[in-house]
């Protein structure tokens, strides 16, 4: 799985971490019971402080994402993470309301808009590896 890292962006680098292992999960690239790489071990491959990972990983491990096995390591926990469909929108909305503002301010249409998030939605899966900026 290719994690990148991209320092310069203003994104906090646990919030970059989360959001790609989520989607990693989602397009099936991470899959259930897989093992995700150790804290220590992502850290190095990142060049980041350990307790970023940390952080990713135990904000991932609270949202249902992944699950750690006291001395056994961090592995992908099941899809449909038992979620109600309330509680699943509540997550995404603030998303889709940050993307709809976004695309106002640079008069993007509506149509244009879905696109990108229908492309975006097939595009899953399409990375493997570490990388950085």
């Amino acid at each position: 799985m290719i994690f990148r890292i991209h320092s310069g962006s203003g994104v906090p680098i646990y919030l970059q971490i989360e959001a790609q292992v989520k989607q990693a999960v989602a397009a099936g690239a991470l899959e259930r019971d897989e093992a995700m790489p150790s804290i220590r071990q992502l850290a190095a491959d990142l060049r980041v402080n350990p307790n970023t990972v940390a952080r990713a990983y135990s904000n991932l491990e609270r949202e249902g994402t992944i699950r750690t096995v006291p001395g056994g390591g961090t592995f992908v926990a099941a899809r449909g993470t038992g979620l109600v469909k309330a509680e699943k929108l509540r997550r995404v909305r603030p998303i889709a309301t940050q993307l709809a503002v976004e695309a106002k301010q640079v008069e993007l249409t509506e149509a244009d808009t879905v696109r990108l998030v229908e492309e975006a939605w097939e595009m899953l899966g399409t990375r493997n590896g570490v990388e950085h900026d």
